[in-house]
């Protein structure tokens, strides 16, 4: 025999509190605390706080009490979103116990995350395709918490950010290639295409187009599209010697002097003025692939 207990008699845990400076706020996001904990950890809770915690279940099971009273399983991996006002109850399984990251955090720039849909209050709990990713986001916040560090609150506060990007990408299961029905949208959204005309072609009615994109990317398709259309219009712009009328049926808008207007209005400058801005020729054509390791970026 191994002498090795069947089940485990105690949990580990690390954790480090952090107070940001009224400065450090106005960064939209800072770190309040973080933690790494193992085992069959005792239950949290009921408790309500007034920040916002992610909760990162990598290994293990255990449960949750939803706002409405209800206790649901636990299954690694898995987030846990606490709300700042929302009474919250959870715990591992006493007898396995689960491997756990968590980050406390606040600040102005949660309304904005919470309106494209990287908080969501309304699922406290939320499978992840996978968690690599968000343990080392974690870990950096980690060794920055080093004593004497000049660097920690703007380090952790620049973490979080990333953090949630993560947690949103492992939420929707999007590898590096990227969201198929997104690109889609992207190689098309030049084409004289209505959003009902985009939805057709997926095999979409536009309201399943409208919540597969907000779920994806935060907005809906139109604002999606124009993103799109007016990101290509300042690359032509800043790269080439276009006419803005060429430029604007290039990204779609048969109507230059609408594209201006509509430039002007999101952009917050004219076309002729962002091109007197960024003007920037680039010898034999603007390339726009996205440089990587089996293509690196090149001047030509």
């Amino acid at each position: 025999m191994s002498g090795r207990p069947d089940r485990p008699t105690g949990y580990r845990t690390w954790t480090r509190f952090f107070t940001p400076s009224p400065a450090h706020r106005r960064l939209g996001l800072v770190c309040l605390g973080v933690g790494l904990q193992h085992g069959p950890l005792p239950p949290v809770g009921p408790r309500t706080l007034d920040h916002h915690v992610a909760v990162v279940v990598h290994h293990g099971t255990g449960w949750l009490v939803q706002p409405d009273g209800h206790r649901v399983p636990v299954t690694g991996p898995a987030l846990i979103q606490l709300t700042p006002g929302v009474p919250h109850h959870y715990g591992a399984d006493p007898t396995t116990g689960w491997d756990e990251s968590f980050v406390d955090f606040t600040g102005p720039a949660t309304d904005a995350y919470t309106e494209l849909g990287y908080l969501d209050p309304t699922r406290p709990l939320v499978p992840l395709s996978g968690t690599a990713a968000v343990r080392e986001t974690v870990a950096r916040i980690v060794r920055a918490a080093h004593a004497g560090n000049p660097l920690l609150q703007v380090e952790t506060a620049a973490a979080v950010h990333e953090l949630l990007v993560g947690l949103r990408r492992a939420r929707a299961g999007t590898g590096p290639g990227g969201d198929p029905l997104l690109q889609a949208l992207e190689r098309d959204a030049c084409l004289p295409l209505t959003v009902a005309d985009h939805a057709a072609r997926h095999g979409l009615t536009p309201a399943e187009l409208r919540a597969a994109v907000h779920r994806s990317a935060g907005c809906g398709p139109k604002d999606y599209l124009l993103a799109v259309r007016l990101g290509r219009a300042k690359e032509l712009l800043a790269t080439t010697r276009l006419p803005v009328a060429a430029v604007a049926r290039r990204v779609g808008y048969d109507d230059p002097a609408y594209f201006s207007r509509l430039f002007a209005r999101r952009v917050g400058t004219a076309p002729v003025r962002f091109r007197a801005q960024q003007s920037r020729t680039v010898p034999g054509g603007w390339n726009d692939r996205v440089p990587g390791p089996g293509h690196p970026a090149t001047v030509l």
